[in-house]
């Protein structure tokens, strides 16, 4: 059981990292406060709240996954390789994938009401 609540330290660890360390998931939290914000100021349904949390679950995840690849490639291969631009590409773009299918989802949410 020791060891499974310090699991949850570790993972606190990585996300304070991100938060605190990386750019790019800065940039994501801040769209997701604005987006919670949103939600409460137009009144969204319990169905859309859960698709906002999805998406935010899910970009944010995506976020930190890249990170990882990132660092990792960085560790293993320090030089500039081909197969390392092409695995951190592919990670870049799986997160560019999931934001952009999250702002849609926030377009059929928001836009009718913002309209």
């Amino acid at each position: 059981m020791k060891l499974f609540l310090k699991s949850f330290v570790y993972a606190a660890e990585g996300i304070k990292h991100c938060i605190m360390k990386e750019r790019n998931f800065i940039v994501h939290c801040c769209l997701a406060v604005a987006v919670i914000i949103a939600g409460f100021v137009f009144n969204i349904s319990h169905t859309e709240w859960m698709m906002v949390c999805i998406n935010i679950g899910v970009v944010l995840g995506f976020e930190m996954l890249n990170t990882s690849v990132e660092r990792l490639c960085n560790l293993l291969h320090p030089q500039h390789h081909p197969f390392v631009k092409i695995i951190k590409d592919v990670a870049a773009g799986a997160v560019l994938i999931v934001a952009l299918i999250s702002l849609i989802c926030g377009a059929i949410i928001f836009l009718p009401k913002i309209f």
